[in-house]
């Protein structure tokens, strides 16, 4: 057998083991989700070992996605930080044993301190999920390990039960773009869907253009710019662009008559513009739709900036 072989077959069984757990959820699954969406309070996870390792990007996922959450390891919840724990908080149990010493000896202080509870396990019959509010069922026909003792096929489907949870509630949510954003304001994302125009385009030393401008002086400003284009104002009204590809078709038409010609002979009108208060989303998109490089800025319809794609 080739590295390849066990590859696929451990790939085929988590897959044997996803589609087991998607078959078995039914309307527990729905009281869960009503149960979370109701609640005033956060999700606490909470689980040990490698379900501690899953428990940590569920409750990541969940804070992310517009469910305030945290996780907490079982054991140092034992010895102090039961009091995170507010009465209204909603705790998930990661376990697939159900039997988790750390976490079963919590059971009673959930419900002593009126928390509602979710079973994350394997095992119906299990301790954890005979003494929970919930149960959602995250059983396995078999792990990937051949020893049948790493954790492999079960995380797996733990994961893909925490994914279920956030992307049920973010439905539920209507959670948008703008909303994932804002918890994400250092990203990629978030920079496109917060950041304006206005924040990023270039205002000083811009390669302004006059109508009279001769053509050697138009390449030189232009050059100069590193932008790849020039604008040819009117006032503060944006009258047109010459840009490096204007320049070449002018060369190719014109040849040996092109430096006889002046801005105003060969520039390109009305060109693509976007106001200042737009999101950098919005120009990015309207940069790929129309495969250019820059686009002129403008403020209440006149001349404020350029945006590069490198600024983007």
């Amino acid at each position: 057998m080739t590295y390849q072989e066990d590859a696929k077959k451990v790939i085929q069984i988590e897959i044997e083991g996803l589609q087991a757990m998607a078959d078995r959820i039914n309307g527990e699954f729905d009281q869960v989700i009503e149960l979370i969406l109701n609640s005033k309070s956060k999700v606490v996870i909470t689980g040990m070992g490698k379900s501690g390792l899953v428990g940590k990007k569920i409750a990541a996922t969940l804070a992310s996605t517009g469910t305030p959450a945290f996780f907490m390891h079982p054991g140092e919840a034992y010895h102090g930080d039961l009091g995170m724990i507010a009465p209204d908080d909603v705790i998930v149990a990661i376990s697939n044993s159900g039997e988790t010493e750390e976490i079963i000896r919590l059971l009673s202080f959930f419900k002593d301190n009126k928390n509602s509870t979710v079973a994350m396990t394997g095992k119906s019959d299990s301790t954890l999920a005979k003494h929970c509010d919930f149960f959602l069922d995250i059983g396995v026909p078999k792990e990937a390990c051949p020893l049948a003792l790493a954790p492999t096929t079960s995380t797996t489907v733990t994961m893909a039960m925490g994914d279920a949870l956030a992307v049920a509630l973010m439905n539920a949510r209507d959670f948008k773009e703008e909303n994932f954003a804002r918890f994400h304001p250092g990203g990629r994302l978030g920079r496109k869907l917060l950041v304006k125009v206005k924040d990023v385009m270039r205002k000083d030393k811009l390669p302004i253009l006059s109508p009279n401008m001769k053509f050697d002086e138009v390449i030189s400003v232009i050059s100069n710019g590193f932008l790849g284009l020039g604008v040819l104002l009117n006032g503060e009204k944006i009258e047109g662009v010459i840009t490096d590809g204007d320049i070449r078709r002018a060369l190719q038409s014109e040849k040996g008559k092109a430096l006889d010609l002046c801005a105003k002979d060969f520039y390109t009108a009305s060109p693509l513009t976007i106001d200042c208060e737009e999101k950098i989303l919005t120009a990015d998109d309207l940069m790929q739709q129309r495969k250019i490089t820059a686009l002129l800025v403008e403020d209440q319809g006149s001349f404020c900036g350029i945006l590069h794609l490198y600024d983007l």
